[in-house]
């Protein structure tokens, strides 16, 4: 396979687009779960919520407004194959960058990111830099998944460093003790993603990751994806409902990513995403 040139001006118009389309609209998949969780929702008031959740969506879709006022920090997971050469003035980084920045001033969506995390804290006023994971794959393509992801709910993720003798049950009992110290925080219904595996970092990407897959896309591996739905069934029992007004849709999904780890640990990491699940992709 021969190398291919792909420019510069390219990336960023795709990272631009991704952005714009994320904020402005909703998945199939969410808004389906969503329509699905009304006509089951027992609560009247969570009808109600999940009823103008819809129609909020509705709305951004049309009208091309954001469909929330946290328009979230740019996250992507790139495929980026081993036959690409990126040709411009920009190295690839600094092309996505570009295009956060073109997305976030062009389409209106609010800035949010400060350029230092604890003692200024001054915004950077274009919502970069993004949070880029690279993966090199063979080939002659980039494939981007990206995520514009709200801080009410990544407020409530957290890691825990299990070692083996927990086992299943303390999986179980981290990740659902996780969601109920959440509450109505992370504006349920929420979709919960969770990283089994690999290292401390590893563990906070895969669960990061896990919050992007499509909920009508189960584990391939059937004692995660039953495990995915044992562990929504309990959380829906927890009652905090939609915009935790009570109800039995506290969670539209739960999804596990695995990766192998070392003999002696088992990381379990949970990252909460709220209802507006905003993630798109593309390949170039």
């Amino acid at each position: 396979m021969t190398v291919r040139t792909i420019k510069d001006t390219l990336i960023i118009q795709t990272v631009k687009k991704l952005f714009m389309d994320c904020n402005y609209y909703i998945g199939d998949d969410i808004m389906a779960s969503l329509k699905n969780a009304k006509n089951n929702e027992k609560s009247p008031v969570g009808q109600s919520v999940l009823n103008q959740l819809i129609q909020n969506n509705e709305i951004a879709g049309n009208e091309d407004i954001p469909i929330c006022q946290d328009t979230g920090m740019a996250v992507l997971f790139v495929e980026y194959g081993d036959k690409v050469v990126i040709d411009g003035e920009m190295s690839f980084a600094e092309a996505v960058n570009e295009g956060v920045r073109q997305a976030y001033i062009e389409g209106y969506l609010r800035k949010s990111v400060v350029s230092d995390p604890v003692f200024d804290r001054i915004n950077t006023k274009d919502n970069t830099p993004a949070i880029i994971y690279t993966d090199i794959v063979s080939g002659d393509k980039i494939k981007f998944t990206v995520s514009c992801k709200g801080f009410g709910s990544e407020n409530m993720s957290a890691i825990k460093m299990l070692t083996p003798s927990a086992g299943i049950e303390g999986v179980k009992s981290f990740i659902l003790d996780t969601v109920r110290y959440a509450g109505p925080n992370p504006c349920p219904p929420i979709i919960v993603g969770v990283g089994i595996g690999g290292t401390f970092d590893k563990a906070a990407q895969l669960a990061k990751k896990a919050t992007i897959r499509p909920i009508n896309i189960k584990n391939p591996d059937k004692r995660f994806a039953d495990l995915e739905n044992e562990l929504l069934v309990a959380i829906n029992n927890m009652g905090f409902g939609p915009a935790g007004l009570g109800g039995n849709t506290t969670a539209l999904g739960v999804n596990i990513e695995t990766y192998p780890t070392h003999i002696a640990g088992m990381p379990v990491a949970v990252n909460i995403c709220c209802h507006a699940a905003r993630h798109k992709e593309t390949v170039i």
